[in-house]
């Protein structure tokens, strides 16, 4: 390889290291996840017949709003992230980003999220939307190192984005909205309590009230997994109850069997909560909610 050939490649490297650092900071999981809620939010409040325009609109205004929360988040976490493993190769933690980068970055993702969801939405679209990011990053975040209490206000702010679709595409805020929310925020707890146990030890030298870290046996934590994951099985059926049809019909029966595996894994886990019993709970929960939801959004044209 010839010396202009590679002092041609080093800047593109540069460029794309940088923006796999930016990207990071949006914790794309995350984003991917709030963007199929926000699309099966728009399908259902339309009874499978949602404007494209408005759903790509709404999908790309709550993309930026998250990105914008997530950065700032990193922000405030930098130093605890650099403490645990698992974070501690963030572009904040180590380095990678300055926090004036990142700063400029969740500044300008927020505006620009939330005039996209203004201009071409609705208002109520970018309320929620902005109701989220303050949960986000100025309830949930600080919270962490107080109060166990966190992961509820983290699992409202995680539920809201149901809310950004539903209005979004026009939809009038009904019990079908409500338990989709529902829906989304019991999901988070058997999910998030899997995750504290697995990584507890992170959290506790972190300094984060997180359930397993306020109680070591891990007996809170696995409670309020089988509470939710239990709640969890008759509120799933109901944005489907006035929708009646094959495709509603499945769904229903598709939910509560998912809920049932769901509860059984869940109280395995508060049973003995080992490692093992929190990855399965862990992994059950990534294939519930993705399936729940996709098949939710089909029902219409089943």
């Amino acid at each position: 390889m010839s010396t202009s050939t590679i002092a041609l490649q080093e800047p593109r490297t540069a460029l794309l290291s940088r923006l796999c650092d930016y990207a990071e900071l949006t914790k794309p999981r995350i984003a991917v996840l709030e963007l199929v809620v926000v699309l099966t939010a728009g399908v259902v409040a339309t009874w499978g017949q949602p404007s494209p325009q408005l759903l790509l609109h709404a999908m790309l205004g709550t993309l930026l709003v998250a990105a914008s929360a997530s950065a700032l988040n990193q922000w405030l976490e930098r130093r605890e992230d650099a403490r645990m493993p698992r974070t501690a190769e963030r572009p904040l933690a180590c380095g990678r980003l300055t926090s004036l980068e990142s700063l400029v970055f969740a500044a300008v993702c927020l505006l620009a999220g939330a005039a996209e969801l203004a201009l071409f939405t609705n208002f109520s679209a970018a309320a929620w939307a902005l109701l989220t990011w303050v949960l986000y990053v100025l309830a949930y975040t600080p919270l962490k190192q107080i109060s166990s209490v966190n992961t509820a206000v983290g699992a409202v702010a995680g539920a809201l984005p149901v809310l950004i679709g539903w209005t979004a595409v026009g939809g009038q805020l009904d019990g079908r909205a409500m338990a989709l929310f529902l829906v989304l925020f019991l999901w988070q707890f058997p999910h998030f309590m899997a995750i504290a146990w697995l990584y507890r030890r992170d959290y506790a030298n972190a300094g984060y009230q997180m359930l397993t870290v306020v109680d070591t046996t891990g007996a809170r934590a696995g409670r309020q997994a089988v509470v939710a994951a239990l709640a969890l099985i008759p509120i799933s059926i109901l944005p489907v109850l006035a929708a009646p049809g094959l495709g509603s019909l499945l769904y229903a029966a598709l939910a509560t069997l998912l809920g049932f595996c769901y509860l059984l894994v869940s109280a395995a886990f508060w049973n003995r909560p080992t490692d093992t019993t929190a990855r399965l709970l862990l992994k059950t929960s990534l294939v519930y909610l993705p399936t729940v939801l996709i098949t939710l959004m089909l029902a219409p044209w089943i």
